[in-house]
């Protein structure tokens, strides 16, 4: 893969003339936008294509409308090859020593991970041209690592545990490294209000008053303790001395110490040859620029060292808190790989920053700091697992577009970064570099290539071909152009106020000879209805919205697709109607990105082998699949199913990930082998054959799908009726404990006759006259 990848550097300049040349080839039958661009000089023709050429000689053009066309058009049309221009982008390489094996020993300070180191870009806008880089992690490379630890009250178990760590840190990196160094630095937060104590009783002891520690040290901003040293039991004494201090709020100022650490080179002790390790251990979250107003700080932060004799930060009451991109641009200037090393709480928050500031990883501290060894060794070997490159210093007029060769040998196009190494494996990586236009001249432009954390990098130096060689021999005054005009290249430029091949017309000159040039065709408009004609030429109108240009003014530079109301995306420029789109970019309306790293799925696949990036996202073509790398599919083969050409390649060494460390790279999970195997999830035969024993082992068949569907479906079905069920007699027993209730009422409601003491019954007297003899007497008688 090595010699596959260095013959494609080495040939890529040679390939792209032969592709362009292809290209050219095919334009020449189609399109020709070099004809219809009206190049009015040889400079204007090579900015309308790459793959346009221009016509010098000076008899050539005769009957003809345009001396810029394709290469091949042009010397069949007679041109002589001497007299065309034609200048084409290149690459040469400056410097390129192999690179190196081992980074430490009597070779340390001559160590080369990238090759080639300086190489020189020869642009034509609108062209592009290839160059390749190498990248080796070296075995035993110098490590020097910062302990940078927050030193507020809550972090005091934490300080009891790290005690001891120089010496054992020093004893597992030795496994890694022949060559270490460990240096200590504390933080808390700015010492002013609201961030801290600052009344007087608080300034010698920020704990006065505080029962469950009432003693600890003022509060500070950064303190540098001890510089980088190989001598471990320096940090050990160091670290025994220091006490926690407290301040007020709950966020710290680790920001202010980071940026501290990572611009005072000099008082850290940072070698120019070794890794650069950060560890950065916090239990809470940071403070962030414009912080500081709440303590009336408006000025920010300048990015540059402030320890005074004392080593502690001076600016800390001076100046707001760093922000995130002026942090991640002093960490990558100095090539500093920084380790968030927070409690589980803050995992989330801190994983965040990392996405924003490149070299950064964040592993989980214990609430004591008893796995901070196994954390830092854990952070070293991902940091040198992979390698990404960054720009540095880009010009705006250039595109760039990466492609990633790793360890399977597969490119990877839009990716500029490789995983899953190992140290001492060796990546590569093509560069594509097109000029999008060009820039004043007298303006050098160059720009860095450098893996991020890496001291070593990539110098390019680029030159633009943007004039012509036929215009240093340009003659003013010239007999061909009436001695009103200047020669060059084969046309006359005139002086102001004259028109024509060779000045011969003065503006304001018509007449029915010249209309009829001005025509794109018999019956269609003069100068195409936005133009005049004036000897023989068409002068196209001013517009607002563009430029219009071309021998009939049939050309503009806006007329062009939209994307979401932007002319070509923006990633493009319009040429007479059609898009060309920039490097990185396709379609009508250059809308769709080439860029596939945000199709890439966690295992190191594209669209998780679901599917296809199309411009820049995932089109899942598996049935069920969906999510952002196609990773989410219920309905794809099980677990078992999916692991098995990992499980073939990793104990058999067969399958179809067998060859080009394909295995290593997508087959990530432990497997554990066993001698007795369950028969509900393994079939297990063995056979023997010439005393070699073959294993075969294979997934049992996974459950049928009606008999699952139809069990789930009946599962909901029968909650349902239960639920219905104990719905209904629930129902049932609250109607009738509200019936009874009622009937108790409506009895106590009831009066009986004879059982209301208030109640007497009714008496009635009659009067009644009656006439009868008793004894013979007459009597009158009533009832009283």
């Amino acid at each position: 893969m090595f010699l596959q990848g260095w013959l494609i550097f080495l040939l890529s300049p040679y390939l792209y003339e032969f592709q362009k040349s292809l290209i050219s080839n095919n334009l020449s039958s189609g399109l020709n936008m070099c004809m219809s661009g009206s190049a009015a000089s040889c400079e204007e023709c090579l900015l309308i294509h790459p793959n346009c050429a221009w016509c010098s000689q000076q008899d050539f053009g005769r009957g003809w409308t345009s001396r810029c066309d394709f290469f091949t058009n042009l010397l069949k049309r007679g041109c002589e090859n001497r007299f065309i221009e034609f200048p084409s982008s290149r690459t040469s390489i400056l410097e390129s020593r192999p690179l190196s094996s081992e980074g430490s020993g009597w070779t340390q300070y001559d160590v080369v991970q990238i090759m080639p180191q300086k190489i020189s870009l020869s642009l034509r806008p609108g062209g592009q041209t290839w160059f390749g880089l190498q990248v080796r992690q070296v075995e035993d490379y110098p490590v020097d690592l910062y302990y940078l630890m927050d030193l507020s009250l809550s972090m005091k178990d934490d300080l009891d545990t790290i005690r001891n760590l120089g010496t054992k840190l020093a004893q597992e990196m030795g496994k890694l490294t022949s060559n270490f160094r460990l240096g200590f630095g504390s933080f808390v937060d700015k010492n002013m209000s609201p961030f801290s104590y600052t009344a007087d009783k608080y300034q010698e002891n920020p704990c006065n008053g505080y029962k469950l520690f009432p003693n600890c040290v003022p509060t500070f901003g950064f303190r540098h303790i001890l510089s980088l040293t190989d001598k471990v039991d320096r940090f050990n004494e160091e670290v025994q001395k220091q006490m926690v201090s407290r301040n007020r709020d709950a966020p710290e100022g680790g920001f202010d110490a980071i940026l501290q650490a990572a611009v005072c080179k000099e008082e850290i002790g940072w070698r120019k040859e070794a890794y650069h390790l950060l560890v950065f251990a916090t239990d809470d979250v940071p403070h962030l620029a414009l912080d500081g107003r709440l303590g009336g700080l408006v000025q920010p932060h300048d990015g540059r060292c402030h320890l005074n004799e004392k080593n502690e930060y001076s600016a800390s009451t001076q100046m707001d808190y760093p922000s995130l991109a002026l942090l991640g641009e002093k960490l990558a200037e100095n090539n500093i790989f920084l380790i968030f090393a927070v409690t589980k709480r803050l995992y989330v928050i801190y994983k965040d920053f990392t996405a924003l500031i490149p070299g950064t990883t964040v592993e989980i501290l214990d609430q004591d700091s008893k796995n901070v060894i196994q954390l830092i060794i854990t952070a070293y070997n991902n940091i040198r697992s992979k390698v990404e490159l960054s720009v540095w210093d880009h010009p705006e007029d250039l595109s760039l577009s990466f492609t990633a060769t790793c360890q399977d040998g597969q490119p990877l196009p839009g990716l500029r970064k490789c995983a899953d190494l190992k140290i001492g494996d060796t990546v590569s990586f093509n560069v594509s570099v097109e000029a999008r236009s060009c820039p004043p001249r007298g303006t050098d432009q160059s720009f860095t290539i450098k893996p991020v954390g890496f001291k070593d990098r990539l110098e390019v130096s680029v030159d633009y071909q943007c004039d012509c060689g036929c215009s240093r021999t340009a003659k003013s005054n010239s007999s061909i152009c009436s001695s009103i005009g200047t020669y060059t290249c084969g046309t006359c430029r005139c002086e102001p106020g004259y028109l024509g091949a060779r000045c011969e017309c003065q503006e304001g000159d018509s007449g029915s000879m010249y209309l009829s040039a001005c025509r794109e065709a018999e019956g269609k408009q003069i100068c195409s209805g936005r133009g005049e004609c004036s000897c023989n030429q068409c002068l196209c109108y001013e517009s607002e919205f563009g430029k219009i240009y071309g021998s009939f003014c049939e050309c503009d530079d806006f007329s062009c697709a939209r994307h979401k109301g932007i002319l070509c995306s923006g990633h493009g420029e319009c040429h007479c109607g059609e898009c060309k789109c920039h490097a990185g970019y396709v379609g009508d309306n250059c809308n769709c990105s080439t860029e596939t790293s945000t199709c890439v799925s966690d295992d190191g696949r594209m669209c998780s082998g679901r599917g296809s990036c199309v411009c820049g996202r995932c089109q899942c073509s598996e049935p069920g699949a969906f999510g952002d790398t196609c990773e989410k599919c219920p309905t794809c083969p099980d677990a078992c199913g999916t692991k098995r050409e990992c499980i073939e390649c990793r104990l058999f060494n067969s399958g179809r990930l067998a060859d080009n460390q394909t295995c290593q790279r997508l087959c990530k999970d432990e497997i554990i082998t066993v001698e007795t195997l369950s028969r509900s999830t393994l079939m297990y035969t063995q056979s023997i054959h010439n005393r070699q024993k073959n294993t075969q082992r294979k997934c049992s068949r996974g459950p049928d799908a009606l008999m699952v569907l139809l069990a789930v479906v009946g599962s909901i079905l029968l909650v349902g009726v239960v639920l219905l069920a104990v719905w209904k007699l629930a129902i049932t027993i609250h109607d009738r404990r509200e019936f009874a209730r009622f009937q108790s009422a409506r009895s106590r409601a009831r009066y009986e006759m004879a059982s209301n003491p208030l109640y007497k019954q009714p008496v009635t007297t009659h009067f009644v006259e009656t006439d009868f003899n008793m004894f013979g007497k007459s009597y009158n008688g009533g009832v009283h």
